[in-house]
């Protein structure tokens, strides 16, 4: 990899022509605006079509279908997510004609340096969730704040918006350590486990990632740390940064009173360190979304958010797309749809869902990389066991080739009653057979699973 000499920054001025690889990305797509936004000549490419493709088109954004060193044009630049290598074609294009090549977090890190308040939500999971509910809150409290989420908020319409507002929400991202080139003055780590451990070695490795990534925050700064988590506490001993920490099970400095529920939502008082601050009435489930609301009001507090606009922001937030998604209703049963892909977020899916009063738990589970699927392959099948009808999609290999020879029906053998499916078709049409009335049926993974339960509900009238 070449390392450009010149600062990601000294670029980002009128008629610079960029170009993004991978460019209908979650983070892609709106860095592909914001850098258009600041007059830049901008340009990409990506491997389909697709809405975001569609949308960048619509801004009179070219992108070519496919990579290709001749897409490069006379760019000045390159921007790259984390996932494409140097053996890219358009990557090994610039490096052979000396165009210097930057990784899309070092652009966000420069943007959001123009940030007096830079808000970053880490963690090995929740971020998505946890982001959405800041942007909630801040929204409420009219901080007109910009924000960059790795997935589909409502409120937004998107998973980011431009905002003139003295503050920036960042999902901050641990794989290949791309939170690194953040410059955060808030940052929260909901939690530190074993994953993306095709990158770290273990988890001593992700602890240091995230302790570096703690060790950005100013003096002047925060740290915001899940009391409840081993793996994020111990990496976060001894930080010479102030650190508040929250947390349900353990002593914190921000922590849930008459936490109950209603309607199976949960209900609380929000007290920061034994004082009143706010009171929420979440709009989504689970003992785990307490904890992501915990972390957002806690960014809130230190960042001077008023608990009103903290209430606010909670009770408006119905969750972000692909995170307990409603779907729709197939023959009497429900479907929804999440993204989990991480054996302790499946934990809290099903936890969740079989807490609901569902006559079945059915489980259309499509495992994410091969890697992920060897590294936890006995705690993915623990798990699933907690449903009471697992379906188990090919696993989708993202950025990865099957060098393991691991296949979703390895995980079957260890599912009782499972049933594989090598293509989603064939998934589509084990759940239609499976779907009975009073059903909770819920499509799960962080690939293209969703698209499962769309299809059965597009024919649900045939």
């Amino acid at each position: 990899m070449m390392h450009p000499k010149k600062p990601i920054s000294d670029f980002f001025v009128p008629g610079t022509r960029a170009h993004l690889v991978g460019i209908g990305g979650v983070s892609m797509c709106p860095l592909a605006e914001v850098l258009r936004d600041k007059g830049l000549v901008i340009q990409g490419s990506d491997v389909s079509e697709s809405a975001a493709v569609a949308h960048l088109r619509s801004l009179k954004i070219p992108v070519a279908i496919g990579h290709n060193a001749d897409n490069l044009g006379d760019c000045d630049l390159v921007i790259r997510t984390a996932a494409v290598h140097d053996g890219n074609p358009e990557i090994a294009g610039a490096i052979a004609r000396g165009i210097p090549v930057y990784e899309r977090a070092q652009a966000w890190g420069a943007i959001m340096r123009h940030y007096p308040n830079a808000l970053c939500i880490s963690g090995t999971h929740g971020k998505t969730t946890t982001t959405s509910m800041c942007t909630h809150i801040f929204m409420a409290a009219q901080a007109d704040p910009t924000v960059m989420i790795g997935g589909k908020l409502p409120l937004l319409g998107s998973g980011y918006r431009v905002g003139q507002g003295d503050t920036i929400i960042l999902e901050s991202c641990e794989y290949c350590n791309s939170f690194l080139s953040f410059f955060p003055t808030v940052a929260v780590v909901l939690n530190v486990e074993a994953d993306h451990l095709d990158f770290f070695k273990d988890l001593r490795d992700i602890q240091h990632s995230f302790r570096s990534f703690a060790e950005l925050v100013p003096p002047a700064g925060h740290v915001i740390v899940n009391a409840d988590n081993d793996g994020a506490m111990e990496a976060m001993a001894g930080l010479e940064r102030p650190v508040l920490t929250f947390g349900l099970d353990r002593p914190a400095d921000v922590t849930a009173a008459d936490l109950r529920e209603e309607e199976g939502r949960p209900v609380f008082d929000i007290l920061v360190r034994g004082e009143a601050y706010a009171h929420a009435a979440l709009q989504v489930y689970g003992r785990h979304n307490v904890l992501n609301a915990l972390a957002a009001a806690s960014a809130a507090y230190v960042l001077g958010i008023p608990g009103e606009a903290v209430a606010e922001g909670l009770a408006g937030f119905t969750g972000a797309g692909r995170r307990f998604e409603h779907k729709g209703t197939f023959h009497g049963a429900e479907i929804y749809d999440d993204y989990a892909h991480h054996p302790d977020e499946l934990h809290a899916l099903l936890t969740t869902a079989r807490g609901l009063g569902f006559r079945r738990l059915i489980v259309a589970f499509q495992p994410h990389t091969y890697s992920r699927t060897a590294k936890l392959f006995d705690r993915f099948a623990e798990e699933l066991r907690l449903a009471d009808v697992v379906v188990l999609a090919e696993i989708y290999a993202a950025r990865e080739q099957n060098t393991l020879g691991i296949s979703s029906a390895d995980l079957c053998k260890e599912v009782p009653g499972s049933v594989y499916c090598s293509t989603l078709d064939k998934t589509a049409e084990a759940i239609r057979r499976l779907a009975l009335p009073g059903d909770l049926i819920l499509t799960v993974g962080a690939g293209d699973i969703y698209r499962a339960g769309e299809k059965l509900l597009s024919t649900k009238g045939e």
